[in-house]
């Protein structure tokens, strides 16, 4: 069992090493696609978590770490080389729920805030300011929480000069639903021109105020599912995890019947709480153009 873990542990620190390794343009076939399309996820997550400017490699050396750490923290308490192994599975996935835990915490927070965004550009677009000097106006208006975006995007048209690159990044920056809307209504509105702008801009804010108030109404309902889920996966393996620190416990689990045990609990725990999340989960809105 000990050379079984090492293996793994080897291979772990073979694939966190792996991008500089073998370089994603020298590789070929099916393999750079795959490749490809998971660091253009581990960006978009980074992204809309705030972290647009951590690089995805990054992430995977703070998977492999941890997943090290779990393992060799399991092994020494427990001596059980297939716990060790679910210990680093789920310290490789904790900073990929941390961030989506994120995401989704930034969404409900930035949604009750574009509302107020949108009538304080109503009020600049009627006192007769452009565009571009109404979204700069912003980073000093807004709610505090959105000024950094839009004080770049200040920047970003005094260096450039050019609103539609400099759009185009603060919707990187923001990566949030409710602003792609708020931006795409801008730049249509730049392009095309009209008198509708104020119209469109004071009804997007009623629609996303509706929005978040039935939202919230729903998900104060719906919390004690998440709650359950969690709690239902979490109880049994800390008593696992308990019953494993003494001798017999360890030298049972080590066991072919308690490995199986085991691998079938992980498995079954595992759907449980994706289903019941599933159930509870309302559906976020689609992004536009991203």
């Amino acid at each position: 069992m000990t050379a079984i873990l090492g293996v793994l542990l080897a291979a772990g620190v073979v694939l966190v090493a792996s991008p500089w390794l073998w370089p994603r343009d020298r590789a070929s076939g099916r393999g750079p696609r795959r490749s490809h399309e998971i660091e253009r996820r581990a960006e978009a997550l980074l992204g809309r978590a705030g972290f647009a400017h951590v690089a995805p490699r990054v992430l995977a050396v703070w998977m492999g770490g941890l997943a090290l750490a779990a393992a060799a923290i399991a092994w020494l308490v427990t001596g059980a080389g297939v716990l060790a192994l679910l210990a680093a599975l789920a310290a490789a996935a904790a900073p990929v729920l941390w961030l989506r835990g994120r995401v989704a915490r930034l969404l409900r927070a930035r949604r009750a805030l574009w509302p107020d965004v949108c009538d304080l550009l109503v009020g600049s677009v009627r006192a007769g300011l452009s565009l571009p000097d109404a979204v700069s106006g912003l980073a000093e208006s807004a709610p505090p929480a959105l000024r950094p975006a839009f004080d770049r995007f200040a920047r970003d048209m005094r260096a450039s000069g050019h609103f539609g690159s400099s759009i185009d990044r603060l919707k990187q920056v923001l990566a949030d639903p409710m602003a792609d809307r708020i931006v795409e209504t801008l730049r249509m509105a730049r392009e095309v021109g009209g008198t509708e702008l104020v119209g469109v801009l004071r009804a997007l804010s009623v629609s996303i105020r509706q929005d978040t108030a039935l939202r919230a109404e729903v998900e104060s309902r719906q919390s004690w599912t998440r709650g359950a889920a969690i709690l239902g996966v979490v109880a049994p393996w800390v008593i696992l995890g308990m019953l494993s620190l003494r001798p017999e416990g360890a030298e049972a689990y080590a066991s072919p019947t308690g490995v199986t045990i085991i691998v079938v609990g992980a498995v079954v725990s595992i759907a449980s709480y994706r289903a019941m999340i599933r159930v509870g989960r309302l559906p976020e809105p689609r992004r536009w153009f991203a």
